[in-house]
């Protein structure tokens, strides 16, 4: 292996960080000062210095990041690393399990239970309590038993569960059932590792001998159950433990990340060696000391201050837009503008939104401007069950041989066409080399010339003819759409017929009998569908407002082809999603109080800790600290929830923002004069050559 050289690569905390490889460490790592290089560099530094890789062992949070550590602790150490455990804590846990498969009483050939398997299991073991009822919703107890597992929730009935000691039967009974199917589920790949490791002195003093040297990647991401296994691994004075992390980027508390164990790992390590990592390498000094600003705020944090050595940058522009079509229209123009002035491409574009549901606006205002985007952490509203089903019927309206969306709705909502009958359909189709809607013609056509046949006189040929009916009378009023006349139908109005002749209201209620107010939601993002189409049919410019110009209008949104163009896309997605990555424009919407910080977090702080409401502090400082070069932030002054329109105030943390570096955005047109226009249209040209 080549010498490292690491000092000529790293700044003085970080090379402190590499080089100190015994006891127990605690490298604080502010966001954007080059973690994940001074990570593998340590490690590559540990095996120069004659570590065995064996002895070695590095946890982190998802497969995607062990495997880019273990490649670039490859590329510095130029060798082989077939001893070297970079792995998930999950993965780890399951290593532990194969190995002492015996001492824990389980067969060698043992099974790993998924979510379909659990649920399943958890039905089976209801009906042996004789428990089991419609009511209960599998998927809620399968997460009420996750936290009793993991030591998040308890037997006492609490507001936060439906649940308790009534299911603890079914627990144990679920519990006994994975011991006799020879199964572990997820969330025993780090509970049984634990409680052998206190069962068992001998065998976890074999993985402390052999796992000399722990380190711990995003240590403030981890939950009380993976810190009890980090202690019992690495009790002792002379630990050599390394744990990186930054308390002010932790915001997972809601799937069982404990904020406190940066502070317990102080107290059961004294002796520990605490390294601050605090230049940042990717955003400018504007926007670190607005995120300085706001994070100060937090109580019980460890002090530190982000700086940069890159200039001030341009100030932080804050809109407030009148409501949430205002806001999207500014954001959408915004990166074209961008593109155009300042040669940004699409994916140097984020759009971070604190829930999901925000996103739907956003994705109108790209497909009105023809820009392409992914969404994360979410459903794109176009990939919505709902609005799926929709536009599935649309399609098969335009295109009756669209087999694909056939087979989406042809059920749906439930009009007793099973399997079964799909399958018949789908043989005779085969057969004759035409499309399954020509396979019902052609049985509607047989039966009503009397020819015996599969579906003759039973309920499933009244279905289907029941189901071509009906497609057949909304073709007739999409493509013609005439009222009387010289008069015609809105394809809006088109489609707000077709939602109610399929009863998808009803549909709704069904599939949701216990929620009624998920059904709302979602009966309200289909008429927000056709409110958009509403407003798509408006547009003056628009010179074809038809069906088939809709739906091609959305196509390259709603296909999956799982390949970015060559022009890349606009990223879309949830605060949460974006940690871990940047950006070289940030726009935050929705900065406004209810949404950040959340109504929830509010309602949940009721005494002065502040606890829910640091949370969302933090929330905040992770979407700004993702930005390199600019910041947009926008706080709308009414938004639309359900059917009506409120006031909004802006997000408090805006005041924590120190006023010198915010720049009021007041609404004006983004001049574009026509050589910047014209070297854009040549530089698109090139793309596509």
């Amino acid at each position: 292996m080549a010498k490292l050289n690491f000092e000529s690569e790293l700044n003085e905390p970080q090379i402190k960080a590499v080089r100190t490889i015994e006891g127990p460490v605690l490298i604080i790592a502010g966001a954007g000062s080059g973690k994940t290089r001074v990570i593998t560099y340590r490690i590559a530094h540990m095996l120069e210095k004659g570590i065995p890789q064996s002895n070695i062992l590095a946890l982190t949070f998802t497969n995607k990041a062990a495997r880019e550590m273990e490649i670039r602790v490859k590329e510095l150490t130029r060798k082989k690393l077939q001893s070297l455990s970079v792995s998930t804590f999950h993965a780890f846990g399951l290593r532990v399990i194969r190995e002492e498969y015996d001492a824990l009483g389980y067969r060698k050939n043992f099974s790993i239970y998924d979510e379909t398997d659990k649920m399943s299991l958890i039905k089976e073991s209801l009906r042996e309590c004789k428990l089991f009822s419609p009511k209960i919703d599998v998927y809620s107890l399968c997460q009420f038993f996750s936290r009793i597992k993991t030591g998040l929730s308890n037997w006492t009935v609490s507001a936060s569960s439906t649940y308790g000691i009534d299911m603890k039967p079914v627990f144990e009974e679920y519990q006994s059932a994975l011991r006799i199917y020879n199964a572990v589920d997820f969330d025993d790949l780090l509970v049984i590792p634990l409680l052998l490791f206190e069962d068992r002195a001998d065998i976890l003093q074999k993985y402390r001998d052999k796992y000399r040297y722990i380190l711990v990647d995003e240590f403030q991401d981890t939950s009380l159950l993976q810190y009890r296994l980090l202690k019992l691994l690495t009790e002792g004075k002379d630990a050599n433990i390394c744990v990186v992390g930054d308390d002010d980027q932790s915001i997972y508390s809601w799937r069982g990340a404990n904020y406190d164990n940066l502070f317990m790992f102080e107290r059961d390590f004294p002796s520990f060696t605490e390294i601050k990592l605090e230049q940042n390498y990717r955003s400018t000094s504007t926007i670190l000391n607005a995120a300085n600003g706001v994070i100060s705020n937090n109580t019980g944090r460890k002090e530190k201050k982000l700086w940069s050595i890159k200039d001030s940058g341009k100030p932080i522009e804050l809109f407030y837009p009148q409501n949430e079509t205002a806001e999207a229209e500014f954001i959408s123009t915004h990166i074209k503008t961008l593109m155009i002035k300042e040669d940004y491409k699409y994916h140097d574009f984020g759009v971070l939104t604190r829930t999901n549901s925000l996103a739907r606006n956003i994705e109108e205002a790209f497909l009105a401007d023809n820009i392409p985007y992914r969404v994360s952490g979410g459903t794109s509203f176009f990939q919505r069950k709902e609005i799926k089903d929709i536009i599935s019927y649309l399609r098969i309206i335009a295109n009756t041989d669209d087999d694909v969306s056939l087979l989406r709705i042809i059920n749906t909502p439930r009009r007793g066409i099973g399997k079964t009958t799909i399958a018949a359909l789908s043989e005779i189709a085969r057969k004759n080399h035409f499309s399954l809607w020509t396979s019902i013609s052609r049985l509607n056509y047989n039966r009503s010339h009397g020819q015996q046949g599969l579906f003759n006189d039973n309920k499933a040929a009244n279905e289907l003819e029941d189901f071509s009916l009906m497609i057949d009378n909304h073709r007739s009023l999409f493509l013609d759409r005439e009222t009387e006349p010289g008069k015609k139908w809105s394809l809006s109005n088109c489609v707000r017929i077709l939602v109610d002749d399929i009863d998808y209201w009803s549909y709704l209620v069904l599939e949701h009998s216990k929620d009624e107010k998920k059904a709302r939601w979602k009966f309200s993002n289909i008429e927000y569908f056709i409110r958009m189409i509403e407003n798509w049919e408006s547009d003056p410019d628009n010179l074809d407002s038809g069906l088939y110009a809709w739906l091609n209008r959305i196509s390259l949104i709603t296909r999956d082809d799982g390949e970015d163009d060559v022009k890349g896309k606009v990223n879309l997605m949830t605060i949460h999603s974006a940690k871990g990555l940047e950006f070289s424009v940030v726009f935050i919407a929705g900065v406004e109080k209810g949404l950040i910080p959340h109504e929830k977090s509010i309602e949940e702080t009721e005494d002065d800790s502040g606890g829910s409401i640091e949370e969302e502090r933090r929330l905040f400082y992770v979407a700004i600290t993702r930005a390199r070069e600019k910041l947009y932030l926008t706080s709308c002054k009414k938004r639309r929830h359900l059917q009506s329109e409120s006031e909004c105030n802006p997000s408090p943390f805006l005041e924590e923002i120190p006023n010198d570096l915010i720049k009021i955005h007041e609404r004006e047109k983004e001049i574009i004069d026509d050589k910047q226009a014209e070297e854009f249209i040549k530089k698109m040209k090139a793309m596509i050559k």
